[in-house]
């Protein structure tokens, strides 16, 4: 009877087999890890795959080496240290806006990528801003926001877009600590109130459309929203209109009063000129509603409606055709922004044309420059008047009032 241990020993010690037979390799054979299979076996260049067995996997191919500024500084003609300058945002008086352009370009094309998160380390930043504004109700702001996100980028920054919730008012912090997550901070006036809770975190705050003497903020870039008033009120008056009606946003910001003061004033030099103000919520409901008001209202009816902007004007041509006017035959209408919706309408509508995406370039520069301890002095933008087929000189003497009683000539 076989005793415990030579049972044990047999488990665990396989049966010698000779060499050529099925099991472990024989030694001198060369079989083993690494070897090649012999002719004819499985798995050999003389013998096809055949259905049930799996040939060895394909090598992968080496991965490309990773890009570098030295391939970046090749790429633009330029020294791998201008290459630091440059997308350190540093490159001001050092290198040539030319050479900057280049080398961004080529960072671009190769896909370059900086370790962000040593320098980051290094100097104590997150890279990443926010934007605020007002809730995404017209694609002004989405334009804004591209402009932004594009300098952003070519500086290695990030843009969170946080639209204020009910699209002016107080917001909430969206951040546990903003002051730990952003480097700094780039918002609308029309969206102000949303920052109650971002100023206590003390972070670089620059603000668009807004009032340069705000002492809210670090810097303040702007467009040259007074000249476009300027434009479309001598737009008007030069067509011979003297009896005008604002369709004003109904909104405490800054410019949306430095619009009514500013057309105020150009119309209070022109003798005879006549205008009446009606506040509107900035949709088109609230613009037909306003414009069928004052065009329906009494006295003399306005030969032309300048709306604050394109949406409050898509709403004043809805009341006009509901009210059996023409436009602009028998009442002029104007808009403000330049909105897609400008040329989507009939007659397409006269409006003045504001760069958004420019604006949005501006003020991410304008915060880049003050995170660097620079100035961030911008001129204000200019903007430019448009002229469609919503305006046109108004109609001559006789047209009949809401009372019945015929315009005198000049006094419309």
């Amino acid at each position: 009877m076989t005793s415990d241990k030579a049972r044990t020993r047999a488990h665990r010690e396989p049966p010698h087999r000779p060499p050529g037979e099925t099991g472990r390799p024989a030694a001198g054979t060369g079989a083993g890890p690494g070897a090649a299979p012999a002719p004819g076996a499985p798995g050999s260049a003389d013998e096809p795959d055949t259905p049930g067995t799996s040939a060895a996997p394909p090598t992968s191919p080496p991965a490309a080496p990773r890009t570098t500024s030295r391939d970046v500084a090749r790429a633009a003609g330029v020294s791998q240290a201008a290459v630091s300058l440059v997308l350190g945002d540093k490159w001001r008086g050092r290198v040539s806006p030319a050479k900057a352009e280049a080398v961004r370009a080529a960072a671009r094309d190769l896909g370059y990528r900086p370790n962000l998160a040593a320098r980051n380390l290094r100097m104590g930043r997150t890279r990443t801003v926010l934007l605020v504004v007002p809730a995404l109700t017209t694609e002004f702001y989405a334009r804004v926001y591209t402009g932004a996100a594009r300098v952003a980028a070519d500086h290695g920054f990030g843009v969170v877009l946080y639209p204020s919730p009910e699209g002016i008012g107080p917001a909430r912090d969206p951040f546990a600590s903003a002051a730990a997550t952003l480097d700094g901070v780039l918002a609308s006036s029309m969206a102000a109130d949303a920052l109650t809770a971002l100023r206590t975190a003390g972070l670089p705050l620059v603000m668009l459309d807004s009032d340069p003497d705000d002492e809210r903020a670090t810097a303040t870039v702007n467009l040259d929203i007074a000249g476009g008033v300027r434009q479309l009120a001598a737009h008007l008056l030069g067509l011979g209109h003297r009896h005008l009606a604002h369709l004003a946003a109904d909104v405490d910001s800054w410019t949306f009063a430095l619009r009514a003061r500013t057309l105020g004033a150009a119309l209070g030099e022109v003798p005879g000129a006549v205008l009446r103000r009606e506040p509107a919520e900035l949709s088109v409901a609230a613009g037909l509603h306003a414009a069928h008001t004052v065009l329906t209202g009494p006295g003399p009816r306005p030969t032309a409606l300048l709306c604050d902007d394109d949406i409050l004007a898509a709403g004043a041509l809805k009341a006009a055709r509901r009210l059996g006017l023409r436009v602009p035959e028998d009442v002029s209408v104007t808009g403000f922004d330049d909105l897609a919706l400008a040329v989507a309408v009939e007659p397409e509508l006269t409006t003045v044309r504001l760069p958004a995406e420019e604006f949005g370039e501006a003020g991410m520069r304008a915060l880049l420059a003050v995170l660097d301890g620079g100035p961030a002095a911008v001129p204000a933008l200019p903007v430019e008047l448009v002229a469609r087929g919503s305006t046109a000189p108004p109609a001559g003497a006789g047209i009949p009032s809401r009372n019945g009683n015929a315009a005198r000539p000049g006094g419309r």
